[in-house]
C-alpha cells in the first residue's frame, strides 16, 4: 500500500482508497470555461510582454504563443528573422493562439526595447549570465510590467540586448546539459511570473 496522506496518527489513505472516496475525472472542454478569442482579447492580461530575438523555429514561436495564451499575457515582441504569424508552422504549435494573443514585429531588439520602455516595462533577458536572478528566488510586485527576452536557440540572448536590460532572469538546473527549448524555458518563466498572481 503506497501511503500518501495521514488523516490522524492511526489512519493513513492509500491511492486505492483516496480514489474510491474522490474519483478524478477528467473536465470537458465547457468545464474548462475557455475564452473565445474575442473574449481573450478584452480579458485583462497580466501585465507581462515576451520578446523572442531570432527565434530560428517556428515551432518554437508557435508553442510561445499557446504558452502566452495559457497564462494570459499582454503581447509577443517578435525580433529580427522570428517568423511571424501566418505561418503554418506557428499555426500547427500555437493551435490558434496566435489568434489570441497581440503580437508586433521590430527589426531590432534596441528597438523593440525601447518600445517596452517607453511603455513602463522593466526588460529581463532569460540568460545565464554573471549576476543574474534566480527565477525561483526573484521576487516582482503583482502590478509590475515585465518584459523577458528569449534569445536564438543556439547562441541564447545577444549580449547586445543583455546590456539593455535591467538584468538576467536564470533557470536554476541541475542536470548535465544547463540547456532548455526555448519553448520550454518560456512556460517555466511565464508560469514562475503568472504564480504569485493567482
Amino acid at each position: 500500500m503506497v501511503v500518501i496522506k495521514a488523516i490522524s496518527p492511526f489512519l493513513f489513505l492509500s491511492f486505492e482508497l483516496l480514489a474510491y472516496l474522490c474519483p478524478m475525472r477528467k473536465l470537458s472542454m465547457e468545464e474548462l470555461g475557455r475564452k473565445s478569442v474575442e473574449e481573450f482579447r478584452e480579458s485583462d492580461k497580466n501585465p507581462i510582454i515576451v520578446v523572442l530575438e531570432n527565434i530560428r523555429s517556428a515551432y518554437n514561436v508557435g508553442s510561445v504563443f499557446r504558452s502566452s495564451d495559457a497564462f494570459l499575457v499582454e503581447a509577443i515582441y517578435i525580433v529580427g528573422y522570428t517568423s511571424q504569424p501566418p505561418h503554418k508552422e506557428i499555426k500547427k504549435t500555437a493551435l490558434g493562439a496566435e489568434e489570441s494573443v497581440a503580437w508586433k514585429h521590430f527589426e531590432t531588439s534596441a528597438e523593440a526595447v525601447a518600445d517596452l520602455r517607453e511603455k513602463g516595462y522593466n526588460v529581463y533577458a532569460v540568460e545565464q549570465a554573471e549576476g543574474s536572478f534566480k527565477l525561483n528566488a526573484i521576487g516582482f510586485e503583482p502590478e509590475e510590467k515585465i518584459a523577458v527576452v528569449f534569445g536564438n536557440e543556439k547562441a541564447g540572448v545577444e549580449q547586445s540586448t543583455i546590456s539593455l536590460c535591467d538584468g538576467c532572469i536564470e533557470i536554476p538546473q541541475l542536470g548535465m546539459k544547463h540547456s532548455l527549448n526555448i519553448a520550454t524555458a518560456a512556460g517555466v518563466v511565464l508560469w514562475e511570473l503568472v504564480r504569485t498572481k493567482l
